[in-house]
């Protein structure tokens, strides 16, 4: 006996695969990829900017407009308060050198920090004579900070010129009106005497011991020194190691009182063989004193 039922054919069941396909699978390796990646992050969005930009400024108008924009936005930021520097400051400097670091500097205030360059100004500073160096900078308050260290002058120099003041190294610091207001430098003369300023601090810190007598050194045919006393005394030094050879003069002197005789010269010149000059009337005196004798 057939059954009622219709017969029900089975349905194929077919499950669906959940792993990728191949080219889904490399397309996702792919993207992956870092330089992929950040050209997707970065290179799309900057070819894109670019090509707009490109776009709108290929117009003329456009570009002369923003180019008013942006000087306009320039001006407005330098001419804030706060960028503005009204005076400037100068420490370490005396009222002349002041009044000289001003005139080169050439500042009209106010002015703006951005238009100033304290680089350029240090340099000029510097290049006045008696600066020894100097820092520039701009501090709060819109004030131009200028810090001096002026050169100290160890000399008196008497050229052809007149007087003038040099420091250790020999660089000129500044003209002297009148010796006497510097008295208590001591003095060189002669030409090319500034070349060689080293030396004739070494020489005057030997001669110390000639105290009040010494007046001064001068250089004689831009080779070697003289030793100038009161009463018109010379001591000739040699054009090498004049040092040595004025400190056996100074010891023979505190033996024999050789500088407080009626002398005119002590010639050091020939180190080996000192050369002693008396005056014109001590050599009268030594002639009539030696015919005294021989008359006698």
């Amino acid at each position: 006996m057939r059954s009622l039922i219709p017969w029900r054919r089975k349905k194929s069941v077919f499950k669906q695969d959940p792993a990728p396909s191949r080219l889904k699978y490399r397309m996702q390796r792919w993207m992956l990829t870092p330089g992929i990646r950040l050209g997707l992050r970065i290179g799309v969005p900057f070819c894109l900017i670019f090509t707009l930009g490109s776009a709108y400024m290929a117009n003329e108008q456009r570009r002369d407009g923003l180019n008013i924009f942006l000087s306009d936005l320039r001006q407005s930021i330098r001419e804030r308060p706060e960028f503005r520097v009204k005076m400037i400051a100068i420490d370490g400097a005396g009222a002349d050198l002041a009044d000289d670091i001003r005139e080169v500097a050439g500042l009209r205030f106010p002015v703006s920090s951005f238009d100033l360059n304290v680089d350029l100004i240090r340099e000029v500073i510097e290049m006045l004579a008696p600066v020894k160096s100097a820092a520039v900078r701009i501090r709060s308050g819109g004030v131009l900070q200028v810090d001096v260290v002026e050169r100290d002058p160890v000399l008196v120099w008497r050229n052809r010129q007149g007087l003038a003041l040099l420091d250790e190294t020999g660089i000129h610091v500044a003209e002297l009106g009148r010796r006497s207001l510097h008295a208590d430098l001591p003095l060189i003369a002669g030409d090319g005497a500034d070349a060689h300023v080293a030396e004739a601090l070494r020489i005057f810190a030997t001669a110390r011991p000639l105290g009040a007598r010494l007046r001064g050194l001068v250089r004689i045919g831009e080779r070697r020194w003289d030793v100038v006393l009161d009463r018109g005394q010379r001591i000739m030094l040699p054009a090498e190691d004049p040092v040595p050879a004025l400190r056996r003069v100074i010891a023979v002197s505190e033996v024999r009182d050789l500088l407080e005789r009626d002398i005119a010269s002590v010639d050091m010149r020939l180190s080996a063989r000192a050369t002693v000059r008396m005056n014109k009337t001590a050599v009268q005196e030594w002639w009539r004193i030696r015919q005294m004798n021989g008359g006698g």
